[in-house]
């Protein structure tokens, strides 16, 4: 086993790797980037060294530093993580003839399989299915245009050296192909330095599911199950779990096989993932009913937990792509196996054969994991950046196997920065059945507190109550079926949260006063020597303005009004939280303040509410017209009009680039462009005027 390893990743996943390492007696090397000079994987790990600046292109994609931290540390292998380099052969290569192991598949593999139009070509000389579609090398646009018109929309255009759910569109109808086309070539430059696209038929109520697979240099091959990968937003992964509800032993035995089939292909070692599309057809059958079936052979069910499926023929698969890497979402394959798949990948690339043979290896229960990332889901899942003024996760384990578990790459108090992905953190659940798992995954979002910026974790509960998820009626478009219950929720309402900070900033009162007597002639709560007494909390909820009456009665009762509502209050501190007793019902309740803002957390959800200054908002003047600014630090790609133009509400006016992703920017109103105040390449901090526009 080696001694030392660098690991030339970041975040959650450096973090990750460093767990397994520490608790072999492996000793770690972290390098960081500017922007990660005080970052967490740089704490954890025993030696760290600096690698250059802080986007990507100056530091983690430069791989001559990284193996020369490598060597002027002594480390003896390289473990990529994913994303950066982990999928690039020239990296693989280059470790090699540094006298390195890289801790993962030959660059060989990692170049057959990184193309996404040669690997289906390699499939299909395997006789593995394959979606109808063009995955030739000839690029012309023209070409292009023709393939998907005999394809027949809706067609998916993608990168061919993608991932990630990067350089994907999804094109309905035949006039939006040249721009669509235009996009996805723009990031797929971006992100992998390579315009070239495939077009694939996309497949009706599709479901993503994946086949965790292992090799070693001694030709031994195996898989750990199916992970379910469906619910996706923007072609990326929110929630995973395994096993895939649904599946029947057959099916799962099949896929397994196949996917050893593609990795022996291409003499694969270490972990990877070979992705599936699964077609399914409506049968009336519910995919979560139970049947009896045997195990497969090759593998082995826990007999205490029911099996669910439905009948092959229902469903049908066909090869996607294969990840030559550990995957994001393996911890649910750790969870319903038992086993560390980076203690796996580490006695593999020490040339130790795999730990146990298919027919040892057994499901026990239900994982399921979310990926907690920065962001807003109501405003088209737009990334957010800022610092994490809290950051309170459940109670839980740390990159161990545990009913729940949080791995995370950042602590109270970090930044989440433009330069990379949105992820704040992944919570993984397990259960005996996945009714368990659910309860227990929104149990622990309810109590995960999050406050310095929009996270989706309340989406997530949202994704989790909604009838498609709980029913187990899974594919790709989930989100989009089930959008009218998904966005714009508001699950606290004002009343609680009204009382909430009201509560809240009396209790913070009493605090400040030692909890006992003061002189009445300093309070500051309206106290008088007769009679009653009213205080007023000016408050604004959505974007509305309210003010909430507090009545002091002669018996040192409290009661709240709420517009024509009013309702004794009273409450406590607890164990967790403020106990809230408002309008005959009693809630537990977290109040975090942010300036003005106050985060209100409850097991119904979370809101914000703000209480307002009278004085710093009484010369507040309205929103100026007209006027488009960056919503995130980021780069401007193309404006979509010109000065002189007229537009209309709705109207695309502008693409930006932020982490990863490509932003569109609308026009709020109808009117004319005036001035366009940058130009394409031109980067830009959050705030900034892009343009403006006359609003007529």
């Amino acid at each position: 086993m080696f001694k030392k390893i660098l690991i030339a990743n970041r975040g959650e996943i450096a973090c990750r790797v460093a767990a397994t390492a520490r608790r072999l007696g492996i000793h770690t090397v972290a390098v960081y980037s500017d922007a990660d000079t005080s970052a967490k994987h740089v704490a954890v790990c025993d030696e760290a060294v600096h690698i250059g600046g802080s986007a990507p292109a100056e530091s983690y994609l430069r791989w001559e530093r990284i193996i020369a931290a490598a060597q002027a540390t002594g480390a003896q292998a390289i473990h990529p993580g994913y994303g950066f380099l982990s999928e690039n052969e020239a990296f693989a290569e280059a470790c090699a003839k540094a006298g390195l192991v890289f801790i993962g598949p030959p660059a060989s593999a990692i170049q057959a399989m990184g193309l996404k139009a040669e690997s289906k070509r390699l499939m299909e000389k395997a006789g593995v299915p394959l979606v109808p579609g063009y995955h030739g090398a000839d690029q012309d646009a023209a070409l292009l245009q023709r393939e998907a018109d005999r394809i027949g929309y809706p067609v998916l255009i993608k990168a061919s050296a993608g991932g990630g759910g990067k350089g994907m569109r999804v094109v309905d109808k035949r006039e939006d192909f040249e721009s669509s086309l235009a996009s996805c070539q723009r990031e797929a430059i971006n992100s992998f330095g390579d315009a070239a696209v495939l077009i694939e038929k996309y497949v009706q109520r599709p479901r993503h599911i994946e086949i965790q697979v292992f090799g070693d240099v001694h030709g031994h091959y195996v898989y750990l199950f199916e992970r379910d990968c469906s619910v996706q937003r923007r072609h990326q992964k929110i929630l995973e779990e395994a096993p895939a509800p649904g599946m029947t032993p057959e099916l799962r035995q099949q896929m397994g096989e196949a996917a050893v089939a593609a990795a022996r292909a291409v003499h694969y070692v270490g972990a990877g993932t070979v992705e599936f599309i699964v077609e399914q057809r409506d049968t009336g059958v519910a995919p979560g009913r139970p049947k009896q079936a045997s195990a497969p052979s090759g593998g082995s069910e826990d007999t205490s937990v029911p099996s669910v499926g439905v009948n092959n023929s229902e469903m049908t698969f066909f090869f996607m792509e294969m990840n030559t890497r550990l995957q994001v979402e393996h911890p649910v394959t750790e969870a319903i196996t038992g086993l560390d798949l980076v203690e796996w990948q580490l006695r593999v690339a020490a040339g130790e054969p795999l730990p146990l043979r298919q027919e040892e290896l057994r499901i026990h229960g239900h994982a399921i994991e979310a990926r907690i990332c920065a962001e807003n889901p109501d405003k088209q899942f737009l990334p957010a950046t800022g610092t994490l003024q809290v950051f309170a996760p459940p109670p839980c384990s740390e990159f161990a196997v545990s009913p729940v578990r949080v791995d995370s790459g950042v602590r109270q108090g970090d930044a989440i920065s433009p330069y990379y992905d949105s992820m704040v953190a992944k919570l993984i659940v397990h259960g005996d059945t996945r009714e368990q798992a659910l309860a227990r995954l929104d149990a622990a979002l309810a109590a995960t507190r999050i406050v310095g910026l929009q996270t989706n974790v309340q989406f997530l509960r949202h994704v989790l109550a909604s009838h498609s998820f709980a029913q187990a009626d899974l594919d790709t478009a989930l989100i989009t079926r089930e959008s009218a219950v998904l966005f714009e929720q508001e699950t606290v309402g004002l009343p609680l949260a009204a009382a909430a900070v009201v509560a809240h900033a009396l209790l913070q009162e009493q605090c400040a006063a030692g909890g006992g007597w003061i002189d009445p002639w300093a309070r500051r709560d309206g106290w008088r020597p007769h009679g009653i007494t009213q205080r007023y909390f000016d408050l604004a909820f959505h974007e509305e303005r309210h003010t909430a009456v507090l009545h002091y009665r002669h018996d040192g009762a409290l009661h709240l009004q709420i517009g024509q509502a009013a309702a004794p209050l009273s409450f406590s501190q607890g164990t967790d939280g403020m106990v809230l007793q408002y309008a005959g019902q009693r809630f537990t309740v977290q109040v975090e303040l942010s300036g003005e803002v106050a985060h209100v957390f409850t097991l119904r959800g979370a809101t914000q509410i703000t209480v307002l200054d009278a004085l710093a908002h009484a010369g507040e003047a309205q929103a100026e017209g007209g006027r488009l600014t960056a919503p995130m630090p980021g780069k401007v790609v193309s404006f979509t009009v010109k000065a002189g133009d007229t537009v209309v509400k709705g109207q695309v006016l502008a693409v930006m680039e932020a982490m990863k992703m490509e932003h569109t920017i609308a026009a709020p109103a109808a009117g004319v462009v005036a001035e366009l105040l940058f130009a394409p390449g031109d980067q830009v901090s959050e705030g900034a005027e892009l343009l403006k526009l006359s609003v007529v």
